[in-house]
């Protein structure tokens, strides 16, 4: 065979492999701002290398949410935010531990770019002490973006943002919010609006089950 068919025959494989999946580079920067790169080009702590499946993928999504909503599957650790023609583009996160984890229906009920953060009084308790008030920017534990997550009128103080600590995505640590890579909560950020929907998945429910059910149900 020659170089060129065992190259495409290879990339029918992989897309067969991954559910018809094709990655979008998780370097991209295209939504990054001049101060991100400058915030950002100084940033203190090591850049991770973040493992394939968390990295970004566009990817087929067969639940019935519709276009603009964000969801965020906890026990896979991956949040979706669903594109038109049962597509959505699959961002690898930390979540919350189980049992400090949101789950449920919110909506965007604030948008921020390098948020400060004011640690909670449950946070202080359990983590501090920190600062009443600790200032944006790249060491901050918001990262580059916030989503902040509205019950009704009300904030559930609980939010979708970055973060200064990378190497844990993938993994359930954090205190209840939902981080991401600071590039890839700017590109989450350029695509939602104030009022979408969010729905995080309680544990044990999973997107990948789901889409798993309805392709059964297809054959």
């Amino acid at each position: 065979m020659s170089r060129l068919g065992l190259a495409v025959s290879l990339a029918g494989t992989m897309l067969l492999a991954g559910c018809m999946e094709a990655t979008l580079s998780p370097t991209s920067d295209a939504a990054l701002t001049p101060r991100d790169r400058q915030l950002l080009a100084r940033a203190p702590y090591a850049e991770a290398q973040i493992p394939q499946q968390f990295q970004r993928h566009i990817v087929e999504y067969t639940r019935q949410e519709q276009p603009g909503t964000i969801v965020v599957d906890t026990d896979a650790r991956f949040l979706y935010y669903v594109l038109p023609d049962r597509k959505a583009i699959r961002y690898g996160v930390a979540v919350g531990e189980e049992a400090q984890a949101f789950s449920g229906v919110a909506t965007v009920g604030k948008l921020a770019e390098w948020p400060d953060w004011v640690p909670t009084a449950e946070i202080q308790a359990r983590l501090g002490p920190y600062p009443k008030r600790v200032a944006g920017g790249p060491a901050n534990p918001l990262g580059a973006r916030a989503i902040y997550l509205y019950e009704g009128n009300k904030d559930s103080l609980y939010r979708i943002h970055g973060t200064n600590q990378p190497e844990y995505i993938g993994q359930a640590i954090s205190s209840g919010c939902i981080r991401m890579t600071n590039t890839d909560v700017a590109d989450l950020y350029s695509r939602v609006q104030l009022g979408s929907t969010v729905v995080v998945l309680p544990p044990g429910q999973s997107v990948a089950s789901t889409n798993t059910n309805i392709f059964a149900r297809r054959s």
